[in-house]
């Protein structure tokens, strides 16, 4: 039954950690209705900023902070070099716009960086947090509170003015153009937020993996959880990266010893299509309905 247990708390802790990624996904929808499929690369990029502002002789806060300075600024041009180009055009191109985004910045962070993995220390201690039988990893942890933080912070974001009026611009560009949102402006914001996320992610999970490519790779269980969660839901991000965790950790750590390994993308697969089959627009996704 211990076994149980720890499977399911660590396997929420990753889940949370899978949050902080999709989180950013989510707000750029829910802000700008543009669909982000550069989120994992922006995580990779944060991850080597902040590693690199360590490497400089700095200490892990202030190479934090200028992180977050960077990307909320890199979130910024983003819109302003890429995005706005894109005014008018079908929002699949948009979309496709994101995955050569993806595809440029994950071969831009290894080739200017190297490709071998780098260090990052954010001052957790390694060895692992003992509650009872149970067995955590205090970086787990610790992410798990910061997404969790982020959450909320995001919740209350989007009930202050300028949150209002994101979400506007997300419903609908023209009217907002037409009351006076800058929809430009908005679109910018939510990629300068997309840019802050990336770094609590990236610092996170570097600390946990080490930061090279590989951290590009949390884009798919990210897009697991905003589709099972619905993709402009801040509180379905939480409750569907919780379950992505906890499912992608209890059914491998049964199931992996019978079959060989290498199950949890597996489940993470089925989850994605069972959502889009059985419930399309997710667990707490909004569901528009038109007349034509």
């Amino acid at each position: 039954m211990s076994y149980f247990v720890e499977l399911v708390v660590n396997g929420a802790f990753t889940g949370l950690m899978y949050s902080m990624v999709a989180l950013g996904i989510v707000l750029i929808y829910k802000s700008s209705g543009v669909l982000n499929f550069a989120q994992g690369a922006l995580v990779m990029i944060a991850g080597y900023a902040v590693w690199l502002f360590t490497s400089l002789g700095l200490s892990i806060v202030p190479a934090i902070a200028l992180a977050l300075l960077a990307m909320y600024a890199f979130g910024l041009l983003t819109e302003r070099v890429l995005l706005r180009t894109m005014v008018g055009q079908p929002v699949i191109m948009v979309v496709m716009l994101t995955l050569g985004l993806d595809v440029f910045l994950r071969g831009l962070g290894p080739g200017l960086l190297g490709t071998e993995p780098k260090h990052l220390d954010i001052g957790v201690a390694m060895a692992p947090l003992i509650v009872g039988d149970i067995l955590m990893n205090r970086t787990y942890v610790v992410g798990g509170v910061i997404a969790l933080v982020l959450m909320v912070l995001a919740l209350a974001f989007f009930r202050t003015r300028l949150g209002t009026k994101l979400r506007a611009v997300s419903d609908d560009h023209v009217a907002s153009w037409s009351v006076g949102i800058s929809v430009e402006q908005a679109v910018a914001v939510s990629w300068g937020l997309a840019g802050l996320c990336a770094v609590a992610a990236g610092t996170m999970w570097g600390a946990v993996q080490g930061v090279d490519w590989s951290l590009t790779a949390l884009l798919f269980p990210a897009v697991a959880v905003v589709i099972l969660g619905g993709i402009d839901s801040i509180v379905g991000a939480l409750l569907a990266g919780l379950t992505v965790g906890i499912l992608g950790s209890v059914i491998p750590g049964y199931v992996d010893s019978l079959v060989g390994g290498s199950t949890r993308d597996v489940v993470t697969s089925v989850l994605i299509l069972l959502t889009i089959l059985i419930r399309p627009h997710g667990m707490f996704g909004r569901e528009d309905i038109e007349r034509i």
